[in-house]
């Protein structure tokens, strides 16, 4: 579907910029939850490689429709982390006017109702129109 393999791209791509340091707007970000949500198990670089190798994931599993519903699974997983920031970093992100990176954050929540709706397509659920 074009909602799964767009979301795919997304995932993919912003997951290919997290494996060169300095690319993503969001690298700092990433770095910093991750270490709060491992308990500092997982931290600086390696946290960044982690998402960049989970979010790459991701998008491989919507791209091409093999392993679905195992990447929905980790895509779920994921969420946690990727929403973490706004409860985290609310004054951060938002001291007022959203920053950018803020606005980044927030287009996550996106992310979050178009991975519901693709899974809830892959898990079988169909579209019913009232008239």
């Amino acid at each position: 579907s074009a909602l799964r393999i767009s979301l795919g791209l997304i995932f993919f791509g912003f997951g290919v910029l997290k494996f060169f340091p300095g690319l993503s707007p969001a690298e700092e970000l990433v770095m910093q939850t991750v270490d709060i949500l491992t308990f500092g198990v997982v931290t600086g670089d390696t946290a960044r490689l982690l998402t960049a190798l989970v979010e790459c994931t991701i998008g491989v599993t919507l791209l091409t429709g093999r392993f679905l519903r195992l990447g929905l699974v980790v895509m779920s997983l994921a969420m946690v982390g990727i929403m973490a920031p706004i409860v985290l970093f609310f004054d951060d992100l938002f001291p007022g006017a959203p920053t950018l990176v803020g606005q980044y954050v927030l287009k996550d929540v996106v992310l979050l109702a178009s991975g519901a709706v693709v899974a809830a397509s892959a898990l079988g659920a169909r579209l019913v129109v009232d008239s």
